[in-house]
C-alpha cells in the first residue's frame, strides 16, 4: 500500500514539474530585444605606431589550425581585405589549413614563424578569434610576443579567453560572448568585466561580445585607419548603417524556449540535413561564412565547402579554401544571399547577417533563427 502512494505521489509530483516548465516555456517568448541606442560617438580604436602616410599598417589575424571560429576569423579578414587600408595577413599557428567551426576550412597566408620573418618588428594589430585551443602555449606566446613589440591586441568573441590567459587584461575593462561571463568573471577576477558594450578598447587592448560584432569591430578598426567616411563606404557596400558600441547585452540569456528547439532540433535526426556551401572562383567569403555558420549552428545540418571539381579555390579575400568530400554532389546547395555570389560590388540595403536569419527561418522556422541568433548574439528586430 505504501508502495502505491509512494508512487502516486511521486507521479502527481512530476506532473506538476512538467506542467510548471510548460507553463514557463509558454510564457517565455525566449526573444532578444533590439540593441540599446545611444547617442554620440564609438570610443576610438588605438591607433598604429606610426601613422598611415608614413607606413601602411599591418594586421595579422591569428588562427589555431585546429578548430577556429569561422565567423570571427573570415569576417575580418574579408572587410579589411577588401577596405585596403592595410597589410592583411591570415595566419596559422602551424603550416596547413586552418579547420574552422562549425564549417570549412581554409589555406592561412602563412604561418607565425613565417610572418615573424616577414616582419620582425611585429604587427601593428593582431585579431584573436575565438579558437578551441586556447590555452596552446604557442598562441598565447605568440600573442604575448606581439603585444611586446607594440601590436594593438584584439580579442573577437570568446577570442577574450586567449587574451586572459595571456594576462592581457588584468587590471582592464572588457566584455565577452554573453555565455562565457559568469565563467570568465570567476577564472579572471582581476579583469574588469563589463557587459553594456558591444566592444571595449582599454589602452591597447580591445575585445568584444559574440560572434556578430566581427562586422561593427572591422568597420571601426576601418575608420581608425582610414577615417569615418571610407568607413561610411563601406559599411554601404556591406548593408550596415552603424558600427558604434552600442550593445543590449543583458538581453541575450539562455531561456527555455532555446533549450527547448535545441532538443527538438536534435531528436529529430530523421530532418537533419548535409547542406553544401558552393565554392565558386571570386565568390563573397563574408557572407558564405555568415551562412555556413549560422545553418551549422540550427542543430538540424551539418555544411560542408565544396567546388564543382573537389579542387581548392579563392574566394574574393584572397583566401583559398578547401573542398569537402564530394564537391557539390555532397548535399542539397546552402541557401544563398541573392546578388551577394559574385562580391560586393553594389550597394546593399540590409546586413548579411539579418538576411541569413531570414533564410534560416524560412527553412526551420521562427524558435530555430531566434536560437542561432542567440548564440551569434545578434539581435534580431521583433515585430
Amino acid at each position: 500500500m505504501l508502495g502505491k502512494w509512494c508512487r502516486l505521489v511521486f507521479g502527481c509530483v512530476t506532473a506538476c514539474v512538467l506542467a510548471l516548465i510548460a507553463l514557463w516555456m509558454w510564457c517565455d517568448s525566449g526573444d532578444v530585444s533590439s540593441p540599446i541606442v545611444t547617442e554620440g560617438r564609438t570610443a576610438p580604436l588605438p591607433g598604429p605606431r606610426l601613422p598611415a602616410e608614413q607606413r601602411t599598417p599591418v594586421i595579422a589575424l591569428i588562427g589555431h589550425n585546429a578548430n577556429t571560429e569561422l565567423v570571427d576569423f573570415v569576417v575580418p579578414y574579408s572587410v579589411l581585405k577588401r577596405s585596403g587600408v592595410a597589410e592583411v595577413w591570415a595566419l596559422g599557428l602551424e603550416p596547413g589549413p586552418i579547420r574552422f567551426f562549425p564549417a570549412l576550412s581554409a589555406r592561412p597566408d602563412a604561418d607565425v614563424a613565417a610572418f615573424d620573418q616577414r616582419h620582425p618588428a611585429g604587427a601593428d594589430y593582431v585579431i584573436v578569434p575565438a579558437v578551441h585551443e586556447d590555452a596552446d602555449p604557442r598562441l598565447l606566446s605568440w600573442v604575448r610576443s606581439q603585444a611586446r613589440k607594440g601590436a594593438a591586441i584584439i580579442g573577437i568573441c570568446d577570442g577574450v579567453w586567449v587574451l586572459a590567459r595571456a594576462g592581457l587584461l588584468d587590471g582592464r575593462e572588457a566584455v565577452s560572448h554573453w555565455y562565457s561571463r559568469t565563467a570568465l568573471a570567476s577564472d579572471f577576477p582581476a579583469v574588469r568585466w563589463r557587459q553594456d558594450r558591444r566592444y571595449v578598447t582599454d589602452g591597447k587592448v580591445v575585445t568584444t561580445t559574440g560572434v556578430s560584432a566581427s562586422i561593427p569591430l572591422s568597420l571601426a578598426l576601418v575608420e581608425t585607419l582610414a577615417g569615418r567616411p571610407k568607413a561610411r563606404e563601406l559599411a554601404r557596400a556591406l548593408g550596415e548603417d552603424a558600427w558604434d558600441d552600442a550593445h543590449a547585452a543583458a538581453a541575450f540569456r539562455l531561456r527555455p524556449k532555446h533549450v527547448s528547439t535545441a532538443v527538438k532540433n536534435t531528436a529529430a535526426f530523421w530532418r537533419h540535413e548535409t547542406l553544401v556551401a558552393r565554392l565558386v572562383p571570386g565568390g563573397d567569403d563574408l557572407s558564405l561564412a555568415l551562412s555556413a555558420d549560422a545553418f551549422a549552428r540550427s542543430y538540424r545540418t551539418s555544411v560542408v565547402g565544396a567546388s564543382v571539381d573537389a579542387q581548392p579555390v579563392a574566394l574574393a579575400s584572397g583566401l583559398v579554401y578547401l573542398s569537402d568530400g564530394r564537391g557539390w554532389a555532397a548535399g542539397s546547395p546552402m541557401p544563398r544571399l541573392p546578388g551577394r555570389e559574385n562580391g560586393l560590388d553594389a550597394a546593399l540595403a540590409r546586413p548579411a547577417l539579418a538576411e541569413v536569419l531570414e533564410l534560416l527561418q524560412a527553412r526551420y522556422g521562427q524558435a530555430t533563427a531566434d536560437f542561432v541568433a542567440l548564440q551569434l548574439e545578434y539581435p534580431r528586430p521583433q515585430p
